[in-house]
Formats: C-alpha cells, structure tokens, sequence
C-alpha cells in the first residue's frame, strides 16, 4: 500500500529538518525552499540525496531541480522565459504548481516554485512510477 500524502509530507519534513537545520513548524506545505527556509544551491545536492536514501528512489540529475533551462537561449529572453521554456520548465517540473509563476515567468521568481508541497508530490510521483515497473 503507498504512504498516504500525510505520510510522505511528514518524511519530507524530516529530510528537510535534517538539511537545512530549519525547525519543524517552518516546514509547511506551502513553504519554498529558498526564501523560507533559507536553502542555498548546496543543499539541493544534500536534499536529493536525503530524499534517495528516505525512500529508496533514485533521483537523476537534474530531474527534481533542473537547471539546464536557464543556461538555454531558446528558454529564456532577458529576464523572463519565453514561452517555449515554460513549456519546458512545466513539462520537467509535473509536480510543480505554476499558478503564480505563469504569469510573470520571470527567471527570477523560478526558485519561488520550490515548495515543500512540490517535493511531495515529486516523491508520490516517482515511488508511483517504481511501484508501476
């Protein structure tokens, strides 16, 4: 039987907690990575593999954080991404919420997209696809 979302969101915080020393009540569903928490480009590397070790899932580069979009001028055009790297930052983010972003698109407000909510869901996402092969 798969955890239920209370259960993944509940071993998210943990790895959370342990990665960037942050208290358990700052970890919400709806806190981002960066601005709330105060999580630096190091500590992805850290999360990812926390996250790997938690739950026995193994997370290729750049497939919970891509990063590759940015450096691509075709994605981006000064400081917003054009409409063909949305589509490309929405087609390798699934698990992200793009409501607020969609709008502006700017690069800047990208790290905005890492929530805790879309680290669940991430981990639903691949424990469903290893529990599917």
């Amino acid at each position: 039987m798969p955890p239920s979302r209370q259960e993944l969101f509940t071993k998210v915080r943990e790895v959370l907690v342990d990665a960037l020393g942050v208290d358990e009540d700052e970890v919400t569903e709806d806190a981002k990575l960066e601005a709330d928490l105060g999580a630096e480009s190091i500590d992805y590397l850290d999360i990812v593999f926390r996250l790997e070790k938690t739950f026995g899932i193994k997370i290729p580069k750049n497939e919970l954080f891509p990063d590759d979009i940015l450096n691509n001028p075709d994605y981006v055009d000064g400081e917003r991404l054009t409409p063909a790297g949305l589509d490309k930052l929405r087609s390798a983010m699934p698990h992200a919420d793009f409501g607020a972003f969609e709008e502006s698109a700017q690069v800047s407000e990208i790290p905005n997209l890492f929530t805790v909510s879309t680290i669940v869901n991430f981990v639903n996402a691949k424990l469903a696809e290893s529990a599917a092969a």
